[in-house]
């Protein structure tokens, strides 16, 4: 979701809008639960035009709440395999698309949930999608592909206002799974792709062909699971890794002799954030927060604890543990900078929103969550790759 620009007159300097984020961490409280009846693995959310909160789960659903209330509005099927991620249009409320290891893109029409899907996107081969994305101009959607044949992955683009035909692939980028594709904020033709093989790269898609199109190569020298455009200039890139490794990179840099990376850790479990029998057992992703100009990046505990922190040159700085909520892994958050709100998902099948000094509601029925093992995600685990680039031929 697109924050709100800051106000110049009423914005402070650094220090000051870094107290008024604590201060707004530091009173957050629960102030609605969701508990369906069918719970699942909550994978990913996004942010609705219009007040809703789309969810996608691991039962191949994608479930359309209220962002205010939590209500359940309705829910998208059609999938047969996980989704890797679902995006709404920043143009038309009532769009949505999700992606999924079936080898399809949907789109979704909000003001019917429940009907179907109104466009299907697929390559020629179905490839297994692990990651989805939609430019900022709605004019091009990628989806990155896992590795095909112990060889070739691929970056994937539709252009979403015509007939799901496919207007091209990139395929000497990556050598392994595409995890994520992110589109820059606000540059239409500016894309970075991250990959099991280690390697994160930035494109500029109005060069057309893939050589040429290639601006930077990122190593993270691991697995690399997220990838978040961030910085005052939206110029930098935040890397999280499957084995908890951290690594912030500033691609202003790439044009003068200084160097990129402004942060890195192979692991940042090890780092001194916590005080106590405290733990930190994994990251789930980052946000830019633009009203504060901060980057949030947020951990937890295999036991529902959730950790809010803030990363800079220096590194990991806590900013508030959510304890109380979750009672599993968590996958995924969204902060509403209008709302002033924070919503978490997890393998618990619960869907939380916290606010300062909210007093909790439950959406939906109360009844005690099921067992973990009742809830079980196909997922493909992930092996070990090469750090090192290997150019292949174009297929």
């Amino acid at each position: 979701m697109e924050e709100k620009p800051r106000d110049a007159e009423k914005s402070g300097g650094p220090e000051e809008d870094l107290g008024a984020l604590e201060e707004r961490l530091r009173v957050l409280s629960i102030a609605r639960r969701t508990r369906p009846v069918e719970p699942a693995y909550l994978l990913d959310l996004a942010f609705q035009r219009g007040g809703g909160l789309a969810v996608a789960c691991s039962d191949f659903t994608v479930r359309l709440h209220d962002s205010e209330t939590l209500q359940l509005r309705g829910e998208c099927h059609g999938h047969q395999a996980p989704l890797c991620g679902i995006t709404p249009s920043h143009s038309t409320v009532e769009l949505l698309y999700s992606g999924s290891a079936d080898g399809t893109v949907r789109a979704w029409d909000l003001r019917v949930p429940g009907s179907g899907s109104v466009q299907t996107f697929c390559s020629k081969d179905s490839y297994s999608l692990c990651s989805l994305d939609l430019s900022c101009s709605d004019t091009l959607l990628c989806a990155g592909t896992e590795q095909v044949d112990q060889e070739d992955s691929y970056l994937l683009f539709w252009d979403p206002r015509k007939d799901g035909t496919l207007l091209g692939a990139y395929s000497e980028s990556h050598s392994d799974d595409v995890t994520q594709v992110r589109f820059h904020p606000k540059d239409k033709d500016r894309m970075a792709s991250g990959s099991t093989d280690g390697l994160v790269n930035v494109f500029d898609l109005s060069q057309g062909a893939e050589d040429e199109a290639l601006l930077a190569t990122c190593n993270s020298d691991s697995s690399a699971s997220s990838v978040c455009w961030c910085g005052p200039g939206l110029d930098q890139l935040l890397c999280l890794s499957h084995d908890e490794g951290l690594h912030l990179w500033d691609l202003s840099c790439l044009h003068n002799d200084q160097a990129i990376t402004r942060y890195s850790t192979p692991d940042a479990r090890s780092l001194p954030l916590l005080s106590g029998e405290a733990c930190l057992d994994y990251l789930i992703g980052g946000q830019w927060l633009e009203d504060a100009q901060k980057l949030l990046v947020v951990g937890g505990t295999n036991m529902g604890v959730v950790h809010l922190t803030e990363c800079d040159n220096k590194g990991l700085h806590l900013l508030r543990s959510l304890e109380g909520g979750h009672t599993a892994t968590v996958r995924c958050f969204l902060w509403d900078a209008a709302g002033e709100s924070l919503v978490t998902g997890g393998e618990d099948g619960q869907l939380l929103q916290w606010r300062p000094g909210g007093a909790e509601l439950t959406v939906g029925k109360q009844q005690s969550l099921k067992s973990q093992s009742t809830l079980k995600l196909k997922s493909r685990p992930h092996h070990q790759h090469g750090r090192t680039r290997n150019r292949k031929a174009p297929s």
